[in-house]
């Protein structure tokens, strides 16, 4: 897709259609290249299970009942 500087203001939704099948979009002021939008490629898949701390306590022989009961007592609760 290309765009000049007046269908930047008409069709912004084409234009962000395009981003989003990760498409560059060059636009023209008076027929002249003036600069691309790049879409952001950072976006990654989030795997739970690649996480560093994922599976931290698999070795705890508690249930996870225990573990959340402890986790969420207060600070105060073995005075």
């Amino acid at each position: 897709m290309t765009s000049t500087v007046l269908e930047l203001n008409v069709d912004m939704e084409e234009v962000l259609e395009a981003l989003e099948r990760n498409e560059e979009v060059p636009v023209f002021y008076r027929g002249q290249l003036k600069g691309v939008i790049v879409p952001i490629r950072t976006k990654k898949k989030f795997i739970s299970k690649d996480h560093p701390t994922f599976g931290m306590w698999a070795d705890d022989p508690r249930s996870v009942e225990e573990i959340m009961a402890e986790l969420r007592k207060p600070r105060y609760g073995d005075l």
